[in-house]
Parts: structure tokens; C-alpha cells; sequence
């Protein structure tokens, strides 16, 4: 099925706008919502939406219990990454977040072959340096000072990549409907716990709800289609394709936001984009023969 390598790229892609959307919302009510009510919220409303779309269409059978430590650990791991990429966020300049966070990638191809038992390619090896470079040029991260917030930003890229593994593995015949039910479930209850005990809740309002609900349905959005991605390529292909988020972001927020976008961000652009076409080329070369969907 030579189509595979395609089609994960065409999800990959709604997993990008969804993400952004994400991005944007957050930045609204940033400053009234702390990070761990954000979190909590966000998969309140997801869950309802998972429910709520799984009976609608009686799918609600296809939530497992016999995998459930798996979902716990790979929560964990997602948990603790999202909250890491946050606070990093208020401690070092917003490009060296996003070229450290963007080294998930690079964790993805170098583990898949230990813990996934992919084939670690030619393409696969070059998609993830030219990927990676497009980052350095684009955000021009200062490594020379090692600060608490650099260490975050590069702990949460080791655990959203740890986080793609396990949804990689978990894809081997766990439905996708069950793992965006324990996905929300559990975001929900360790967000709500957090902001319980690390912080004054403040709850959502007329300004803030919309946003909300907003951030809520981008997050299934892009899980639903990363998941599904993941479920029809090899980890090591889908995830570069998420590097091609840099210059998006950069693009929305010179359009809604005035920010800057400096002439380096087409150089960096356009090696993320040759990284990308050359591990969907070397992908679609190779007919899949196992399907991942089954044990």
C-alpha cells in the first residue's frame, strides 16, 4: 500500500492546524488561565466530546481496559511534557522553546528502532538533520548558557517524542477511539489535581469559555489525526512532517500578532520542507507489508 506514507502526511497536516488553533486560543486567555488549568479544562471538554461522539455513533465498545497501564505511563509522560514545555515558556525566549521542543523529532527517529523496531534509513537520517537545521537557523537558539528553562524545553522534547512511541505502540491494535478516551480522561484528572494543589482556580467565564471550548476541540482534533497518522506510518516518518509547524506559527503571528518574521525563517523553511520530502519519498518507495494496526 504505497499510498500509506501520503496519507499519514495529509493527517500530519490537520494535526498542524489543529495544533495552531490551539496555540492561538491559549494565547487569549493566556494570563487569566494558569497552565495546569488550561490543561485540566482542555480535556474536560475533550472527554465530554469523545463520549458524547462515541455514543453517538456507537463506538463506545471500542474503550479497552485490558491496555490501561500502557495509557497510564504514556499520559504520564505527556502530562509531565506539556507542563515542562509551558514553564519553560515563562523562563527563556520563545525561539529557543520551540528549536528544543522541535528536537522531538529527533528523538523519535534515533528510539524507534530500539523500542518500535523500525528501520533507522538513509532518508529517515537526513530528514532529521536537515529538519533540525532549518530549526537552528530559524529560531537561532543560544545553547552557550545552560539555564533551568533550556533543561525544560529539552526534557519536554524527550517526553512528547517518549509520548509518540508509546502512541505508536499502542496503535498495534488498541482502537484510536480508546486511546483519545483515556487520553482526555486522564489529562482531565491530572490537570484538575495540579491546578487544585499548585494554584488558586479560577474558573472559566463568558470571555474565556469559547476559547476554551476552542483549545478543547483543536486537542482532540490533533490528537485524532496524529494518532490516525501514526496508525498508517512508521513513527520515524509521520513526526518530521510536524516540523513544518516552525514556519507556520511564525507566519500566524506576523498575520494576527505583528510579529517580526526575519528573512532567515524562508532559508530554515525550505530545509525543513527538503527534510520532509525526502522521508515521504523514501517512505512511499517501500510498499508497507505489516499491518500496525493489528497485534
Amino acid at each position: 500500500m504505497t499510498h500509506r506514507p501520503l496519507a499519514a502526511a495529509l493527517w500530519m497536516i490537520g494535526a498542524i492546524a489543529a495544533f495552531t488553533a490551539m496555540a492561538i486560543a491559549t494565547r487569549q486567555i493566556n494570563g487569566v488561565h494558569d497552565t495546569f488549568e488550561i490543561l485540566a479544562y482542555r480535556s474536560m471538554i475533550g472527554w465530554v466530546l469523545v463520549v458524547v461522539l462515541a455514543a453517538a455513533f456507537r463506538k463506545l465498545t471500542d474503550v479497552r481496559t485490558d491496555r490501561l497501564p500502557s495509557h497510564v505511563v504514556r499520559n504520564v509522560f505527556h502530562f509531565t511534557g506539556q507542563s515542562l514545555w509551558f514553564w519553560a515558556i515563562t523562563m527563556i525566549p520563545l525561539a529557543q522553546v520551540f528549536a528544543l521542543e522541535f528536537t522531538s523529532p529527533i528523538w523519535v527517529i534515533l528510539l524507534s528502532p530500539i523500542f518500535l523496531g523500525e528501520r533507522l534509513t538513509r532518508p529517515k537520517l537526513a530528514a532529521a538533520a536537515l529538519g533540525f537545521a532549518g530549526v537552528l537557523i530559524v529560531a537561532r537558539p543560544d545553547f552557550g548558557h545552560i539555564e533551568p528553562g533550556v533543561i525544560a524545553a529539552a526534557a519536554a522534547a524527550f517526553f512528547f517524542a517518549s509520548t509518540n512511541l508509546m502512541t505508536k505502540a499502542l496503535t498495534r491494535g488498541e482502537p484510536i477511539l480508546s486511546i483519545l478516551f483515556w487520553l482526555t480522561l486522564m489529562q482531565a484528572v491530572f490537570g484538575t489535581l495540579a491546578m487544585t494543589v499548585f494554584g488558586t482556580v479560577t474558573l472559566p467565564t463568558l470571555a474565556t469559555l469559547p476559547w476554551l471550548v476552542l483549545i478543547g476541540i483543536a486537542g482532540i482534533t490533533a490528537h485524532f489525526s496524529l494518532t490516525t497518522a501514526l496508525s498508517l506510518a512508521p513513527a520515524s516518518t509521520v513526526v518530521p512532517v510536524d516540523f513544518a509547524r516552525l514556519p507556520i506559527i511564525a507566519v500566524v503571528g506576523a498575520l494576527f500578532y505583528d510579529e517580526k518574521v526575519p528573512p532567515t525563517l524562508f532559508a530554515g523553511a525550505a530545509l525543513i520542507f527538503l527534510g520532509i520530502w525526502i522521508t515521504l519519498r523514501g517512505g512511499a518507495s517501500r510498499p508497507q507489508v505489516t499491518d500496525v494496526t493489528k497485534p
